[in-house]
């Protein structure tokens, strides 16, 4: 630990005392590089250091990727963002609507419209994920579905289960934070008649030299994987390999994802590193290409990074029970900051404009092109949502904010001097 490295010596402080396990953190901007931080441990028991290369599950960071590749398919042609996704989907042509949240499942209308490939990428297609409740409907996804990440359905099979379930509301009408990038995830794989992790491969991990980012982790390389930690109910720090998010649930993914399995999560999925983050999220201070390789016209990557919800649509937003949007909008795979002096940094917080979007395991990322700075953090840190208001295992939450703000601190430093 560098005692000349402020974020080494409170990642440090928190490994010391049990808190977290290890974290990986990097600021990046074009005229400096990068400055990377690792503390603590990617597998404790067996003493093995966090480093640089550490491989991560990066759990909703796959969002903003998977609504990439989208959105290079949109500007090949392949759909428009006001396209009903029955095209590709017809599974999804009579969707039903329940009455409210907790209604029982045959208390439903009829959908006013098709879901769009816009409501996908903006979570307002009235999907939802079951552990966000306790109603019939959260244990019909859990019965139909089954866990988020390491399906065991077939994508076809996933889609087809995904489409007899009611819709918590109206297409278009609401945010709700959901499958959606999931499902859109399965339709571009079915645009492109190939498996998503193959669609990601050619259209994002190619062309930006990403090498360790997949849905699988290739054995060569599970040396180099962070395990998953998490808390008991005294919290204190144990091992979690199947990743629940809900108490009782078999877990939102396997210790070791079978290499038959056919679903790819594109809202949760991946595993990816520090520098394979920065090199895709470089995208956003770069207008829409790195070194050379274009990811994004200009005006496409305006879009995505536009809020894209009403006044109402983000005063409503809630993401465990708690405002989501208060000083932040929402666009195509990323939450985007409208008002810095209110912005929370653990969405992302920097200038007007600046995007990110978190994951549940610890992950965190932002990109500034107000001044052109990439923050990334990763760990690995599995809570049980009963945990949130229990207080145990929050502390990843605090590391973030403190990351951030000591990067931060440490950007203006640089540019007064």
């Amino acid at each position: 630990m560098s005692s000349d490295d402020p974020v080494a010596a409170m990642l440090g402080k928190m490994v010391e005392t049990g808190r977290l396990a290890g974290a990986a953190t990097l600021v990046w901007r074009a005229d400096r590089g990068a400055q990377v931080t690792t503390v603590g441990w990617r597998d404790r028991e067996a003493r093995l250091p966090m480093q640089r290369d550490t491989i991560f599950r990066i759990a909703s960071m796959t969002k903003p990727i998977t609504s990439t590749a989208a959105l290079r398919l949109y500007e090949a042609g392949r759909f428009a963002l006001d396209d009903p996704i029955t095209r590709w989907a017809p599974e999804f042509a009579q969707m039903r609507v329940l009455h409210s949240p907790t209604a029982a499942l045959d208390q439903t209308d009829p959908a006013e419209r098709p879901i769009t490939f816009r409501d996908l990428l903006t979570h307002r297609a009235g999907l939802t994920y079951g552990s966000f409740h306790d109603s019939p409907l959260a244990e019909a996804y859990d019965e139909v579905l089954g866990s988020d990440i390491d399906s065991e359905l077939a994508p076809d099979e996933w889609l087809a289960r995904l489409a007899t379930l009611p819709l918590l509301d109206q297409p278009g009408a609401s945010f709700h934070y959901s499958n959606a990038t999931d499902l859109l995830g399965l339709l571009i794989a079915r645009m492109e008649d190939a498996p998503l992790g193959e669609v990601l491969q050619r259209r994002i991990f190619g062309p930006l030299g990403m090498v360790d980012t997949g849905f699988t982790v290739p054995v060569e390389k599970r040396g180099r994987r962070a395990k998953l930690y998490g808390f008991d109910k005294a919290g204190h720090m144990e091992e979690r390999p199947r990743g629940s998010l809900r108490t009782g649930r078999a877990g939102a993914l396997l210790a070791e994802r079978p290499a038959d399995m056919a679903f790819a999560s594109g809202g949760a999925g991946l595993w990816s590193t520090l520098d394979d983050y920065l090199a895709f999220a470089r995208m956003f201070v770069e207008a829409g290409a790195v070194d050379g390789v274009r990811l994004l016209r200009p005006e496409t990557l305006t879009q995505m990074t536009a809020n894209q919800l009403t006044d109402r649509q983000r005063a409503q937003a809630r993401l465990l029970g708690q405002p989501t949007f208060a000083a932040h909008g929402f666009g195509m795979g990323v939450a985007v900051v409208l008002n810095p002096a209110r912005a929370a940094a653990m969405i992302c917080q920097g200038g007007v404009g600046t995007v990110g979007w978190p994951g549940a395991y610890g992950g965190w990322w932002q990109a500034d092109p107000t001044d052109g700075t990439v923050l990334i953090f990763l760990a690995h840190n599995v809570l049980e949502l009963d945990q949130f208001a229990q207080g145990i295992g929050l502390d990843v939450y605090s590391a973030i904010m403190q990351f951030h703000a000591l990067a931060t601190a440490a950007e203006r430093s640089s540019a007064q001097g």
